[in-house]
């Protein structure tokens, strides 16, 4: 019963650290388009912004899970790190923006919250998948 409570208090650990992060992704999201971002995608339904905003989740979400597996039962290590790789995804997530903004026509913040679907929305999400990955992957 000992081993199922620790187990059970170690997930919440990582489950507090995953959501921060995904709190702080929403932010970065909502920084970077114009308007909030919480009216466009539950009160005007606009897909560009819910599919940018889901797309950062999944990559913030992606690097914590591999944090996780490479914690190697290791709580605190495990902890430290699934923070500081998911800021660091945050970070290359957010970079990754800024130079597709460079080398697009166009304010990109304001494309991808345009009413109408625009794809450069889907480069914008595959980016920030991407980015998760690479993370991820680099992770040991």
């Amino acid at each position: 019963m000992q081993t199922l409570v620790t187990d059970l208090l170690v997930t919440l650990a990582y489950g507090v650290v995953g959501i921060a992060l995904m709190g702080v992704g929403y932010g970065l999201v909502d920084m970077a388009t114009p308007g909030r971002l919480n009216e466009l995608i539950w009160n005007e339904r606009n897909r560009n912004a819910a599919l940018l905003l889901a797309s950062n989740l999944l990559g913030v979400g992606t690097i914590v899970v591999a944090a996780i597996a490479a914690s190697e039962d290791d709580l605190v290590v495990g902890l430290v790190g699934a923070a500081s790789y998911g800021f660091l995804g945050l970070v290359v997530m957010a970079a990754a923006f800024l130079l597709l903004d460079l080398v697009t026509p166009g304010r990109l913040g304001e494309i991808l919250v345009d009413p109408e679907p625009h794809p450069a929305v889907w480069v914008t999400a595959a980016i920030h998948l991407a980015a998760g990955a690479i993370i991820a992957a680099a992770i040991s």
